[in-house]
This record gives structure tokens, sequence and C-alpha cells, in this order.
């Protein structure tokens, strides 16, 4: 019959492990180990896990997107403006829609 494997601390080699966290997968003795949400952690991974957590890039990507749609309508609107004040006044005053119908005389 085998002897039961020990595994040593992560941390501190001379100590026999008591628990492997779940996170990082290494073993670590009772005083690098606590307790948190139903799960036995690491210090760092508990550190990790209670840090808030950086915005993903996709809420990143998601106001570049944004950002870049208000500014092409913005400059649609700016460039059609400045073809407005570009047309020359007289450019209303021919045959066009605010002209009456002109009749045409009965027979």
């Amino acid at each position: 019959m085998s002897a039961p494997l020990v595994l040593p601390c992560f941390r501190h080699p001379e100590r026999e492990a008591a628990a492997r966290c779940p996170a990082c997968r290494r073993a670590f003795c009772r005083e690098c180990v606590t307790e948190h949400d139903g799960r036995v952690l690491c210090a760092s991974c508990l550190r990790a896990a209670a840090s808030p957590a950086a915005p993903p890039r996709r809420r990143i990507a998601e106001r570049f997107a944004a950002a870049a749609g208000f500014l092409a309508a913005w400059l649609f609107f700016f460039l059609l403006g400045r073809l407005l004040v570009a047309l020359p006044s007289s450019a209303g005053e021919g045959a066009g829609f605010g002209d009456p119908p002109t009749r045409s005389e009965p027979r």
C-alpha cells in the first residue's frame, strides 16, 4: 500500500496543502486560502474576484460606433447646408414648383 500524496503549499513549501484554489488550480495551506461565496479561494484570486472588472471592449466599441455615427450625421447635414447656401438666389425663380399651372384656352 502506498502513502497518500502530500502536496506542498504554493507559498509555503514546508507546509502541507489543505485545499486547491479552483480558479488558479494551485494548492495552498490553511493560512493561504479563504472561503468566499461558497468557494475556497487563494488571496490573489480573491483580490481578482473582489476588484471591479474593467469595462469590456464591447462597450468601448459601442461608444466608438455611436461617436462615429454622430460625426457622420453631423458631416452630412453640414455639407447639405453648405450646398444650400451655395445655391444662387435665382435658382427658385424659374419654372419650378412655386409657379401656378398654366391654363390652356378653350377652342
